[in-house]
């Protein structure tokens, strides 16, 4: 059965998944060209944005322990789900950046030191920004296998620092964060406990 259900994912193409990565960020456009962000429309787009990065960084992290946990193999669009959450990011960033800061960059300074959750974003976005930009099979090779492998395990402290990033920046009772930051916990702990067996190497 699961090597039925691999077969199917293994004809399903790659494009797909950037085709559908692609439907929160016209979604988003849609609204903001509908006037309907809400009270706050500047808000409204660095939260759907970074939610989206957040969803798709707990997505590409649940792909090594589903396949260690089931069989169930997605390595094959791994890397897809990455670059689309590295783009997700950098817009979340730049929103903040350009609409709410308007490229104050001393105030954005004070702001990052001042703030804890934004210094826990930052430091998560530039552990994906290494992660996006070498995404790619030029930087495997110059890099060497060994090299790029170590540079990927970013991924881990990015999460973290993702999930502690949101956690800090509600200033209500959301549980919204709280789940994910512990889905996130889950799937670190399962990678480490799930051992890896003949055929499922990630």
């Amino acid at each position: 059965m699961i090597r039925d259900l691999n077969d199917r994912l293994r004809r399903v193409p790659v494009p797909l998944v950037w085709v559908l990565g692609t439907i929160p960020f016209a979604l988003l456009v849609f609204d903001a060209a509908t006037n309907n962000l809400g009270v706050d429309p500047v808000q409204t787009i660095e939260h759907r944005l970074g939610r989206t990065a957040f969803y798709l960084l707990v997505a590409g992290l649940a792909v090594t322990p589903l396949l260690r946990l089931t069989g169930v193999s997605l390595m094959r669009f791994r890397r897809a789900i990455g670059v689309l959450c590295f783009g997700y990011a950098a817009a979340h960033v730049l929103s903040w950046a350009v609409i709410d800061m308007g490229l104050l960059w001393g105030q954005m300074g004070r702001d990052i030191v001042k703030r804890p959750y934004l210094l826990f974003g930052m430091l998560s976005f530039v552990a994906i920004f290494a992660l996006g930009v070498t995404s790619n099979n030029l930087s495997l090779r110059r890099m060497g296998a060994r090299a790029w492998r170590n540079l990927h395990r970013l991924v881990y402290p990015a999460a973290v620092l993702a999930g502690m990033h949101w956690l800090w920046a509600v200033k209500v009772n959301e549980m919204a964060p709280l789940v994910w930051t512990s889905l996130i916990v889950a799937l670190l702990v399962l990678r480490v406990a799930i051992p890896r067996t003949r055929g499922r190497s990630a």
